[in-house]
């Protein structure tokens, strides 16, 4: 998928078909070793889906908590909208994964993210 926010002609636009299978995919993980998560640059989509990852894992942990160790571990991080708007429906969020990645704002200016981890609970970390 393209890392755009609305449909353009040519592009993949991220859907909730991505969003479902990567909830699957993490679902079946068996955290013995960390998950590792990349894309072409490292800030938008591969963020989104470590945030999603995380939350889909953690269903009682505050997004608003998740988005401000994104921050602190990615000054960069830039997490796609869309990709985000699909999981706080499909893991009932109602609306709070979306704030709080809005309220954490655009990500430092950079070429590519820097690798950082994310700790899922007492088994498993979620690196990019």
């Amino acid at each position: 998928m393209n890392d755009v926010l609305a449909e353009q002609p040519g592009m993949i636009v991220p859907a909730r078909r991505h969003v479902e299978e990567l909830i699957s995919f993490v679902e079946e993980w068996d955290r013995t070793s960390p998950l590792v998560i990349n894309c072409f640059a490292g800030i938008s989509r591969s963020t989104a889906a470590a945030y999603i990852s995380v939350a889909a894992l953690s269903p009682i942990r505050c997004e608003e908590e998740l988005a401000q160790t994104l921050r602190r571990s990615s000054p960069s991080a830039t997490p796609n909208l869309r990709l985000i708007r699909h999981a706080d429906e499909i893991l009932g969020r109602n609306g709070r994964m979306v704030a709080a990645i809005e309220a954490i704002g655009r990500g430092a200016d950079a070429f590519e993210g820097t690798p950082f981890s994310i700790a899922v609970g007492e088994r498993g970390n979620v690196n990019l």
